[in-house]
């Protein structure tokens, strides 16, 4: 016996509720590669967010951090999964200190699976200021602002 049209719309309402959050979650820092913000309120809104680790997970010889994304929190950049998230601010104890130098200015972004034309096209879709580079060809893609 076939449900009632009432029935099919109550269970695509209740699994658009139930996905709301991940796709919001999806995403969160698209709007954030304008380059108008910084590293501490973009690492720190993902952090409160709790869509990545509070603690980086390997800090660079330069002091760029880069932060592990919650498993299971879905997080995307421009429609491609996060890898790692990454930002270095000087003076701000958000960030650990590389045991090299650190670089000049403050950097902030993500690194994505993905190649870096895809990304490239869809971060200048988005007219975003982002700098795209590859990362691993084919695989990973860093997403970048940089104040240098």
């Amino acid at each position: 016996m076939a449900k009632p049209p009432a029935f099919a719309v109550l269970a695509w309402v209740g699994l658009a509720a139930a996905l709301a959050p991940r796709l919001a979650c999806a995403g969160a820092p698209d709007q954030q590669f304008d380059c108008q913000s910084n590293p501490h309120a973009f690492i720190s809104s993902l952090i409160d967010a709790k869509w990545i680790e509070p603690q980086p997970s390997r800090v660079e010889s330069n002091s760029v951090n880069a932060f592990r994304p919650v498993h299971g929190s879905g997080l995307r950049a421009f429609g491609f999964p996060i890898y790692a998230v990454i930002g270095y601010q000087r003076d701000d104890s958000l960030f650990r200190h590389g045991d090299g130098r650190s670089i000049d200015g403050s950097v902030y972004g993500v690194v994505v699976s993905g190649p870096a034309k895809s990304v490239r096209q869809r971060v200048q879709q988005a007219n975003s200021h982002a700098i795209v580079r590859s990362v691993v060809p084919l695989l990973l893609t860093a997403i970048v602002c940089d104040t240098r």
